[in-house]
């Protein structure tokens, strides 16, 4: 069985292609994803077989071999890091809830920094895989 890389897979569409070692583009439908699998990530590594379609290659029978490794989850900070941003972080919402009980809210500039921080936060906690 030929391998390749996922070049692009858009699930809404239903189709992607695959790039194979040999550097040719097939074709890969949705119907060929394995049972359970709605979508793959760009540069998984996948096992599958050819048939020859209405306009080229197209692939059949797709095993998944390797997922693509998650750039977020390379790039994310170390435990020790956000364990010391999230001290940082309750300090700043300890802050804002002690000007929010003296019935002001805290500054626009404030406000902005750690609505800005929240954020960021939760993104490198929401990491997906």
């Amino acid at each position: 069985m030929p391998t390749g890389r996922v070049r692009w897979f858009d699930a809404a569409k239903g189709y992607g292609f695959i790039t194979s070692e040999e550097g040719k583009d097939v074709f890969l439908p949705a119907q060929a994803l394995p049972t359970g699998v709605t979508t793959l990530r760009k540069g998984a590594k996948v096992e599958y077989s050819v048939v020859d379609g209405r306009r080229g290659p197209q692939a059949m029978d797709v095993r998944l071999i390797a997922s693509a490794p998650s750039l977020v989850k390379a790039t994310r900070p170390k435990a020790d890091d956000m364990a010391a941003i999230c001290e940082d972080l309750i300090k700043m919402l300890d802050a804002a809830g002690n000007t929010l009980r003296r019935h002001r809210y805290p500054s626009a500039a404030d406000s902005k920094k750690l609505a800005t921080l929240l954020r960021a936060v939760a993104d490198q906690f929401d990491v997906q895989d």
